[in-house]
């Protein structure tokens, strides 16, 4: 999955390298959260413009959103399937322009490493996303978003089963944008997980995990001195077992 992410890209550089129409000031954020307000690019009648959303998607047929799940990623393999991003996957791809994200690694003790994640030109990034229009019945209206995630490439294997899609042409985000000429069977061809080399990544520290820490310390790799430093996870206490049934995977 994709839970957090950096944005810091100055507003002239992102209407600059995504041909936009329009600019929005959105100031650099390093600890992006869902239901966060986010940049997100979309294409309507051949005019590309960037607008803020809520990151959390919304479909337009929820009636009260405060009822439904929050939905912050979307599966590659299924979004052409699924009841939630089947009407998205067709006339709502969007972008999600970003320069870099955050996964967590367990560890063989429980512990979770927080992983800061780039191209490994340390290039700016590209989600694949897919965005919806929602429309209340008594006139609200709300603009949301996810990002769409698949399997992940070798680098990215060894720290979690998932990574976002990540378009790296002009080509690729084009033709993702363009859901008037490309049909979604096409589109979903071009969020296949990078070749080996694409990324790089380093540990950070574990304050990127609390919602209301911000700046560029944040990013900064953790040294070998500071990892050791770090305290030893506590055990984990186990749990009653509960008569609850099992789990499902909705997305």
């Amino acid at each position: 999955m994709c839970g957090r992410y950096a944005s810091t890209l100055p507003p002239e550089m992102m209407t600059e390298l995504f041909h936009l129409l329009n600019q929005i000031d959105y100031p650099p954020r390093y600890n992006i959260s869902p239901t966060e307000p986010i940049p997100v690019i979309w294409e309507q009648m051949g005019r590309r413009t960037i607008q803020l959303v809520r990151w959390g998607f919304i479909p337009n047929w929820v009636k009260d959103p405060r009822e439904f799940t929050l939905l912050i990623n979307a599966r590659a393999e299924t979004m052409r399937e699924k009841p939630s991003f089947r009407d998205a996957a067709r006339n709502g791809r969007c972008i999600v322009p970003a320069t870099g994200y955050y996964e967590w690694m367990k560890g063989p003790d429980g512990s979770r490493r927080p992983y800061y994640i780039t191209m490994q030109d340390d290039s700016p990034i590209s989600f694949a996303g897919l965005y919806s229009q929602w429309a209340g019945p008594n006139g609200e209206e709300m603009d949301t978003a996810c990002i769409v995630t698949v399997e992940p490439n070798l680098e990215i294997s060894s720290i979690y089963d998932r990574m976002p899609a990540i378009l790296t042409t002009p080509r690729q985000i084009d033709d993702w944008l363009n859901t008037a000429a490309i049909e979604p069977r096409d589109a979903a061809q071009l969020t296949m997980p990078l070749p080996p080399g694409a990324l790089k990544y380093h540990p950070v520290g574990k304050a990127i995990g609390r919602a209301d820490s911000e700046g560029e310390e944040l990013i900064r790799p953790l040294t070998p001195d500071e990892l050791a430093a770090e305290p030893e996870p506590r055990p984990k206490r186990k749990k009653a077992a509960s008569g609850g049934g099992e789990q499902f995977d909705l997305f």
